[in-house]
């Protein structure tokens, strides 16, 4: 920002309309959404090309996935995607196998989720499985199978 563009925002006189536009952030919306055939595929496809700020799309049938990559809105694309094409849509709920500490848990693992993802989950009664204290940790391996010699009652 220059010096006159400074003194122009300080003695600017209009009733607080900015003429500087924000700029959409670039983002990458990923949306789960049945895709049986092509020409479902064709059809997910289509709902979001003539959409404004779209810059490019991704289809995986096999994962049942719609990725879009511009200056979107994420609501205003499941939105339009769902309209579109009368499926259910919404965002991806998944994220990679490793990010996850205890992907078996009850909230967290989905038999419908693809290979190598399980669902996200924010819910603090599964987060509590990665939290033991130091005591648990103890007692639990304590009368572990692999280290019979770790307990002295054995």
């Amino acid at each position: 920002m220059g010096a006159l563009d400074r003194l122009s925002n300080m003695f600017d006189c209009s009733s607080g309309h900015s003429k500087i536009k924000k700029r959409k952030q670039l983002k990458t919306v990923e949306i789960k959404i049945k895709i049986d055939c092509e020409g479902c595929e064709r059809k997910v496809r289509r709902s979001v090309e003539g959409m404004k700020g779209v810059t490019s799309i991704e289809v995986s049938p096999k994962q049942s996935k719609l990725t879009v990559t511009g200056y979107v809105n994420p609501d205003k694309v499941v939105a339009r995607v769902a309209h579109r094409t009368g499926k259910k849509a919404e965002l991806w709920p998944y994220v990679p196998y490793d990010v996850v500490q205890h992907p078996y848990a009850p909230g967290v693992y989905d038999r419908k989720a693809p290979a190598g993802y399980v669902r996200y989950s924010d819910d603090p009664h599964v987060s509590q499985l990665a939290r033991a204290t130091s005591t648990e940790v103890r007692y639990t391996t304590a009368f572990s199978d692999e280290n019979p010699a770790a307990c002295a009652v054995m």
